[in-house]
Formats: C-alpha cells, structure tokens, sequence
C-alpha cells in the first residue's frame, strides 16, 4: 500500500517519469455513495498492472475516470508525469488512453475497417472517407496482432473472440498508449484465451501500459506484472504480483481470509420434484432425460457448444423442444413458455443477466418483484408497501449492496446486477431454480456469498440446478453432476466420481 513517503516521492515527480498514466489521490462521490476514497494507480509501459477488488470496490469508476467519462472530485491525473485532465472521452483517446469492455461495443452491420476507424477514419479528396486507405490501415494493425480477419467482412459474421480482436485493433488504430482490458476473457474459450495472452504480450513488447481487470487469479498470476487491490472505494495494497500470494491478495480484497470459498454442506436430498425424460431439440440438444430432488444441487457441466444453457432456455420455455416430457411432483406439466415455467415452479438465471436477466434502466425494487405483482396488488393497484418489503427482505438475504432500492439496476456492478436477478425469481417461492453461470464476472467474495445462498436454499428444501463452465465450483457445490457434449449428456457422476480429471475426460471425449 503507498504510504506517505511513496507520495510525496510521486508528487515530487520522481517515480512519476516511468508511468505513462497516473492517478494521484483520487476521490469521487455520488450521491449516497463515496465510490472512491484518496486512490492512486501507476500504469507503467511495457507491464501489466492488475486491478483486483470485489464488485462495487470502484474499479469501474477508476476505469471511467481513465477514459474521460466521469471527473473525480479531488485528486489529479498526470500523463507521462505532467498534470493533465480528460473533461471528454475524445480527451483521453488523443492522450491515447483505450478501454477493451468485457461487452463489446461495436456495430453489426458496419464492416471491420469502419468498426476499427469509427470517428477517425482516413480521408482523400474533398475529405471524403478514403474506403481503400482504411482497409490497408485495418489489415496492417490485424496482421500486427495476429488477427486472420478480413477487414472487409461485416462485423455481425465474427465470432465472440474476433470481435474482440477488433476491439483491440481499434484500439491500436489511435495509437494507444495505455489499453484498459475489463474482464476481457469472460467469453472466450480456452483457445481463445491463450491466443489473447499472447497478444498481450505483444502489446508489451510494443511499450503499452496495461490495466487488466479480471476476477480469475489464474489469470492475473500469468499475465499480470504487478497489482493493485482496492476495497469499498479505498487503496489496499499494491506492488508486484512476483511478491504476493493469492491468500494475501483475497484478504486484501475482502478484508478477511477466504480460505474455504465453497460451504461445508451435509446433502440430505427429500422428494423427486422434477422429471426430465427424452428432451430432444432438432438442433442444439438430444434426448436429456434425469430426476431432480428436493434439497439437491445438480451441477451441469460441459465446454463451449455442449448445449446445457440452449436446454436450460428449454426447459424454462424460451425455446420449445421437439420432444420430451416433464413432471413436476410426480405430475406431467406442459412448459410452453417462461411463464408456464414459473407457474410450475421453475426459475431461471440467465448467463447474460444485462439482456435477459434485468431491466437495467428500472430500479432495484421494480426489477425484484417484477414476476411477483400478483402477490402485492389489489384490485389492480400495487401496494408500494408491500413490493418495497418484499424487494427489501430478498436483496438483504444476498446481501446487495446499493445506494437505495431506487437505484437503477444499471448503475450496479456485475455482482449485484446478479443478486438482483436471484432475487428476482426467489421473490416466486419457486420449487426449482437454475443458476446459468452463476458466478460468471462475479468477484471472489461475492461468489462466496452467492455460494453460501446456494447451500442456504438447497438446506431449505428448493432444488437448484447450477450450470458453470468452472470446475471448482461444479466439484464443490454439486452432489451430482451431468456432463453435456455436443448437446448430449454423456456422464452422470456422484460423489466418488467428482475429480477434475474425470470431468475433463467426460467433456472433452477423451
């Protein structure tokens, strides 16, 4: 952590003149909340710093601030050891500070050269956009960073890891000096992510400051050079990641030892509550049939393409199957959409809670009891009461944290917008609940407090299916795991049976 001598030694320049970017003690308040408290952060060329801190730590402030989108309300920032300020985002580009979002964003219908010079694009005569320069500019900056993309192809025919090529390649396209990575490997695969390591790699070879934001240790262990940790808007710690170990940065984080992420449970499933038999879709998935109990949790594992979340969107009645049946307590039901599910009992957690989990303009409380209003009307009208109560009672148990209930569900972090949506569907006392990567960009102490509810509801009784591309968290909070491939399941293992090794083989088709 920087103490006072390391900042008077920035103030007096000294360290200064090795960081591209530097935050000097920042602070920042909205109204309610003191998102950041007297921070500091130095981005370095030709390094890595991590950024590392639980959802609603301030690194998405920070990260704003960097980019010219917010303005702190004291502190400074200095750009190769001179004070400067980014008013805009426009600012911060020609400073050539660049963010890569966990979310993309780019445009479907604009080709890859227009997406990678979008507002910058090289002009001929009369000033006119010069199509022919801009392409050759893109194929040069892809060929840089290894990227077989074809520049004139539309962006909307890319895969998931080439769009995020394309976000790096325009990143380099205004010669950016600093290149912000948040989350950037939440949806990639395996492949992929290795192929983005290496690209960071280059880019350090190239002089870049880099500022990688992840929750995977894994991860920041490999590819970052040094660390930063905040906590509840404050500076904790930072230093080289050479010099830390992954216990110290998780108390760090949290404030407390997370040496058992996962809870001690004692599985005592009751009762069949749901019955799965020949579910079949012409496409994504063939013949999923299992039995689940009261009080169980059956983890659902497979790689990229194994089709769980397209049965999961199924069985919930998104998509509609081409055979199969389903019995709910021993009772043949007909799940024909979303809310035949629910009237059955069957909840849903989607994977991409900003576009099918939540209403992220709405706020908190309207987004709770949203399937719920049954319950809290009369004759028609809401009871305001009643749906703050209820939205009240379900946001405390997962602990979210937020300003106030009216907060829009937007402004939270990640892990929160998650909390949000679990509380959603918990709100419907449902008899079954299926989490879709329930942890995914979720921080390590909120995915403890996710995991402790977990248990905490399969000890009440409800029967949870988890889907998670994560194997610890399918060996350590499934009693029973089906693992999928190519829209099949392949293996139904039990305790004995849960190891790494077996998993991987079942997935894999070893």
């Amino acid at each position: 952590m920087l103490n006072q001598t390391d900042m008077a030694t920035i103030s007096d320049g000294l360290v200064e003149d090795v960081a591209i970017l530097a935050l000097e003690r920042i602070t920042k308040t909205f109204p309610g909340v003191k998102a950041l408290s007297d921070v500091s952060l130095r981005l370095i060329p030709g390094k890595v710093t991590a950024l590392i801190g639980e959802n609603g730590a301030g690194k998405s402030t920070v990260v704003k601030i960097l980019t010219g989108i917010y303005q702190p309300d004291g502190g400074s920032l200095r750009v190769d050891g001179q004070p400067t300020r980014f008013p805009v985002p426009q600012a911060a580009s020609r400073s050539g500070v660049t963010a890569i979002h966990q979310e993309t964003v780019l445009f479907d219908e604009l080709s890859v050269a227009e997406n990678i010079f979008l507002g910058h694009a090289p002009r001929g005569a009369f000033g006119l956009i010069d199509l022919k320069q801009m392409a050759e500019k893109a194929r040069e900056i892809l060929d840089s960073i290894g990227a077989k993309i074809d520049p004139e192809h539309k962006l909307k025919d890319l895969g998931i890891a080439n769009k995020h090529l394309v976000a790096i390649a325009r990143a380099l396209s205004i010669d950016a000096r600093v290149v912000i990575m948040d989350e950037p490997t939440a949806a990639l695969s395996h492949k992929e992510i290795e192929e983005l390591f290496e690209l960071v790699e280059k880019l350090k070879a190239q002089g870049k400051a880099i500022l990688f934001i992840s929750h995977k240790f894994d991860e920041i262990f490999r590819i970052a050079d040094n660390y930063t940790v905040f906590r509840d808007g404050q500076l904790i710690g930072d230093g080289s990641i050479a010099d830390v170990s992954e216990p110290e940065l998780v108390k760090m984080m949290v404030g407390r030892d997370v040496s058992q992420i996962f809870p001690e449970r004692t599985s005592n499933p009751g009762d069949t509550v749901l019955k799965v038999s020949g579910y079949s879709h012409p496409t994504e998935f063939e013949d999923i049939g299992f039995t689940l109990r009261k009080g169980e949790i059956l983890g659902f594992y497979g790689l990229v393409g194994a089709g769980r979340s397209e049965f999961m969107q199924a069985l919930f009645g998104i998509t509609r199957p081409s055979a199969g049946t389903v019995e709910i307590d021993a009772t043949p039901v007909h799940i024909k959409s979303p809310a035949d599910a629910v009237d059955h009992g069957i909840v849903y957690v989607p994977e991409d809670r900003g576009k099918q989990g939540a209403i992220l303009d709405m706020p908190i409380f309207q987004n709770v009891t949203l399937p719920s209003l049954g319950r809290i009307s009369s004759r028609g009208f809401l009871k305001l009461a009643e749906e703050f109560k209820l939205a009240r009672d379900y946001t405390e148990r997962l602990d979210l944290r937020a300003a106030s209930l009216d907060t829009p569900v937007g402004n939270l972090s990640g892990g929160n917008q998650q909390k949000v949506v679990i509380a959603k569907w918990l709100a419907t006392q449902p008899k079954v609940i299926i989490l879709d990567e329930p942890t995914k960009g979720v921080d390590i102490g909120s995915k403890a407090a996710v995991h402790e509810f977990m248990a905490e509801l399969a000890a009440q009784g409800l029967a949870v299916i988890m889907v998670s591309s994560e194997i610890p968290e399918v060996l350590g909070m499934s009693d029973r795991v089906i693992v999928m491939r190519e829209g099949r399941m392949v293996a139904e293992l039990t305790e004995g049976d849960l190891q790494p090794e077996t998993l991987v083989r079942h997935a894999a088709g070893i």
